[in-house]
């Protein structure tokens, strides 16, 4: 069991923002990048990102590729999508990104966050790397709504399906002390989450910290998953179990 040090997440980082709130932010965006790369990101994400239609899938397509890390051939971002931390994602080739999500590098290290080829991460996600790399596997979806944190990593085989208004989540807070609240206390990992390839995570399903779920498992609707998942198992429940297998 793993403490994450408060200055790697977010509150920590915005109780800082009042004696420098410039400087803050762009650590929160983009880092310890240089200036000039800071003031192009601010005009690419002002203008480029909010455009619809054709021309703005083009433009983010062929501008964009300054930003990112690594760029792939065939990437397809939709409008108003928030990318912090670009330099520490990759995206494989034919990637799609729709509207209005968030992916987030800035806890995720050298090993960034990193979506294979012909990833789809469906409108209104967020993948955010608080404090640990996101791995997801080619030709991985993401349904609409879904939630990705990784405070000590999270990685997603290939070919997993996961439908809308999922949550995926590496990391909790201790509650030991009754004298303080419990955002105030440490965030912990047990370690990071592992799903395996082939499978399928259903519509609301929660899964928890440092689980690992095997090969071609199916979750179940609405579950919640505490505890690993055998390969090619089918649980459902509150908290999920084993109902059957595949054959």
């Amino acid at each position: 069991m793993n403490d994450i040090h408060k200055d790697e997440v977010i509150r920590g980082k915005l109780v800082r923002a009042r004696s420098s709130p410039i400087r803050t932010y762009m650590e929160l965006t983009v880092g310890d990048a240089p200036p000039w790369y800071f003031l192009l990101y601010e005009f690419l994400i002002s203008t480029i990102g909010p455009l619809p239609g054709g021309a703005g899938l083009l433009l983010r397509r062929s501008v964009y590729r300054s930003l990112f890390g690594r760029l792939g051939r065939g990437l397809v971002l939709g409008r108003s999508v928030t990318i912090r931390h670009p330099r520490g994602i990759s995206l494989g080739d034919d990637v799609t990104i729709d509207d209005y999500c968030l992916i987030d590098a800035r806890g995720a290290g050298r090993a960034g966050v990193h979506l294979g080829d012909e990833v789809i991460v469906n409108r209104n996600c967020m993948l955010q790397a608080k404090a640990g790399p996101i791995q997801i596997g080619r030709r991985t979806s993401v349904g609409s709504n879904s939630v990705i944190v990784s405070t000590a990593g999270v990685e997603l085989g290939e070919a997993v399906l996961i439908a809308g208004n999922c949550y995926i989540s590496a990391g909790a807070y201790r509650i030991d002390d009754l004298s303080r609240p419990v955002m105030d206390q440490e965030v912990y990992s047990r370690g990071p989450i592992r799903i395996g390839e082939g499978v399928w995570i259903g519509t609301g399903a929660i899964i928890l910290d440092s689980i690992t779920v095997g090969k071609g498992a199916v979750i179940g609707a609405g579950a919640v998953v505490n505890r690993d998942v055998p390969e090619a198992a089918v649980v459902a429940g509150v908290p999920a179990k084993v109902i059957r297998y595949r054959t």
